[in-house]
């Protein structure tokens, strides 16, 4: 909305300016600064969107965090995650989606998302879990 106003109140501007005192060639300058806020305003844009649809938030922090509460500080339960997505959904919010091979034949979804729980920015959390039982099958 800005870059569209700014290369409104541009043309207008080189308008005024050839009216009033017949400087013409604003309207061309007018053209190429909003040509180039525009390509500015395009490149931030598909750099942020990016980041989503080409799946690079796994390199957040809050992706090894995840990982670390699920299968290094409950790892004695015998858990194993086998596919871990994480994406932003909000300025600070994350969700998260996890598929997760357990021995522990009592662990439950609700389990794991208590376990995430001290990590605020993970707003929801899907949960998959195979149990494997003792003999790893």
């Amino acid at each position: 909305v800005l870059a569209d106003a700014g290369t409104s109140v541009l043309a207008i501007a080189a308008l005024a300016g050839g009216m009033l005192w017949g400087w013409t060639w604003l309207d061309s300058a007018s053209g190429i600064i909003g040509a180039v806020v525009v390509a500015l305003w395009a490149k931030n844009i598909l750099t942020a969107s990016s980041t989503i649809l080409l799946d690079r938030e796994m390199d957040h922090p809050i992706v090894d965090e995840v990982a670390e509460a699920v299968e290094i500080q409950h790892g004695d339960m015998g858990n194993r995650i086998t596919d871990l997505h994480v994406w932003r959904v909000g300025k600070r919010a994350f969700a998260c989606a996890i598929t997760l091979c357990t021995q522990n034949d009592a662990l439950t979804p609700q389990d794991v998302r208590n376990w995430l729980a001290a990590y605020p920015e993970i707003a929801h959390a899907t949960i998959e879990i195979h149990h494997e039982g003792k003999n790893g099958k």
